[in-house]
């Protein structure tokens, strides 16, 4: 099993970046523009039971990842997790903590890579890598849309 843990702080207040995430285009503003993955639909919000699919690229392999909300807890958190898809599992938690009317935006995700530990030895700093840059953009792409300094 692998973690990876990204957090920064947003300057503006909970409700602002938590209705950010409630966006029905979400996933296409956080998507860095380099990464080969088609949404191919969302429906549900949030909310437990929320469903995400997507079509991710593997070279020229197409793989579907196939999502779903957890947990909710409006203002707090959410959590997705992995039904279908690349990883052996997935376990993603949004977290959103007030910090003096500004907000720290926390991903944790836990995943397993098919192969196990073999594999999680071999590439697992590959993906960590990958991950980094990915959240990098998404918390950057979050700041600008919801800071009060962008504004």
């Amino acid at each position: 099993m692998l973690n990876f843990k990204y957090a920064s702080i947003i300057d503006a207040p909970v409700e602002t970046v938590w209705k950010f995430h409630e966006r029905p285009d979400i996933l296409q503003l956080l998507t860095p523009p380099w990464l080969p993955i088609q949404i191919i639909r969302r429906e549900g919000g949030l909310d437990p039971g929320a469903i995400t699919e997507f079509r991710l690229f593997i070279g020229l392999v197409p793989l579907v990842w196939l999502a779903h909300h957890t947990e909710c807890e409006k203002y707090h958190s959410f959590t997705d997790e992995q039904i279908s898809g690349p990883c052996e599992f997935w376990i993603h938690r949004h977290e959103f903590t007030p910090e003096n009317d500004k907000t720290r935006l926390t991903d944790s995700i836990s995943y397993g890579l098919p192969g196990g530990d073999m594999t999680e030895l071999a590439i697992g700093w590959s993906v960590q890598m990958q991950l980094d840059a990915m959240f990098r953009y998404r918390h950057y792409v979050t700041e600008k849309a919801c800071s009060r300094k962008w504004i």
